[in-house]
């Protein structure tokens, strides 16, 4: 049902996933703070969220930038009124080893990354807790359980924002806060992640299927902002990562060191002058989806069973009592039933006929 009293701000929002998030609240209705880098992108996203009925407010915004985070929303309630949904999506990456991995590019991901949902939190709540209520998304990802080669910046910020949702919670329920907090917890995504971020490897990387389409992703978003859960693992892909690595994760540390390498690295050879986003954002409007449109899928029984659970449980115990009550009526209607009477038997054991008398 369409939320037209909604005030969504969505930092990332100029592409890739945070922009499959801006159409899904769009075609609620909602008025929509858009926060990136990326002018271009910022308008051509505009654009979308009006023509699918929601209103638009853009931001140009590094949320690295505490200030800069701070007067993007003091800009939206002005505009729109309360924030009453703050997702927290912007993100950057490398992938390169550690070794090759610098300094600074360590301290960019991690100021973008985990630093920028710090201060988009801070800024939510400064805004939520006076007046008690409000819904924090953290869009995070299942290498917030499982780090992987080639990608430890990024993992290091997803497992820190995991940690710092953690301890937020607890506060909030300290306070006796109705101010929420959920982590949506991602799988592989065809995004522009994969055409824009800095590369340090000599093929160009790729996501490891299964491969989501960002609008699935997108979908579990919006529910988390209508619905009261901790956390939502989007993708069996997600679920199985968490799993094994609380089963196993010695035995996926060595999976992932003989097959982690090759699954991020597509075929071709790299572009050692392709534009990047870790510094600057790369000029023009890049959409939602990245190239992988073909190895990608729209549709997760997964996410449609996680985010269902409650009327699947529903549906599960009425038809077990409904079960349980046609076989109790049947086990009393045949306790009711009369005695059969016993026949005759002959001494050799043979049933005879009871005979009328002469």
């Amino acid at each position: 049902m369409p939320n037209t009293q909604d005030v969504v701000v969505i930092t990332g929002a100029s592409a890739g996933h945070g922009r499959a998030v801006a159409r899904s609240f769009a075609r609620e209705g909602a008025k929509i703070g858009l926060l990136a880098r990326g002018r271009e992108g910022l308008e051509a996203a505009g654009r979308e969220v009006e023509s699918l009925g929601g209103q638009a407010f853009i931001v140009p915004t590094d949320v690295s930038d505490p200030e800069q985070v701070e007067a993007a929303a003091q800009a939206v309630e002005a505009e729109f009124g309360p924030i009453t949904v703050w997702v927290n999506n912007a993100m950057v990456s490398v992938f390169s080893p550690v070794k090759k991995l610098r300094p600074e590019e360590v301290a960019r991901v991690t100021g973008v990354t985990y630093l920028g949902y710090v201060y988009g939190t801070m800024a939510a709540l400064r805004r939520m807790l006076p007046r008690d209520r409000g819904v924090i998304i953290q869009v995070g990802s299942a290498l917030a359980y499982r780090g992987i080669p080639l990608q430890a910046a990024y993992c290091g910020a997803k497992h820190a924002i995991q940690g710092f949702t953690e301890s937020l919670r607890t506060e909030l329920l300290h306070d006796k806060s109705r101010v929420r907090v959920t982590l949506v917890q991602m799988p592989a995504m065809n995004t522009t992640q994969f055409t824009w971020s800095k590369n340090n490897m000599a093929h160009n990387p790729q996501p490891v299927p299964p491969i989501y389409e960002p609008e699935v992703a997108a979908r579990a978003v919006v529910w988390a902002a209508r619905h009261d859960r901790r956390e939502i693992d989007v993708g069996a892909s997600t679920v199985a990562a968490i799993i094994a690595n609380k089963l196993a994760p010695g035995i996926l540390d060595h999976y992932l060191a003989r097959q982690g390498y090759s699954a991020q690295q597509a075929p071709e050879l790299a572009d050692p002058e392709r534009p990047n986003n870790l510094w600057e954002p790369v000029p023009g409007d890049h959409g939602v989806h990245g190239p992988f449109s073909a190895r990608s899928t729209r549709h997760s029984p997964q996410v449609w069973t996680t985010l269902h659970r409650g009327t699947i449980a529903a549906i599960t115990g009425l038809t077990l009592a409904a079960l349980a009550a046609g076989l109790w009526g049947g086990r009393r209607a045949a306790r009711a039933l009369p005695a059969p009477s016993r026949p005759l038997a002959s001494a050799d054991g043979l049933r005879l006929r009871e005979l009328p008398a002469a």
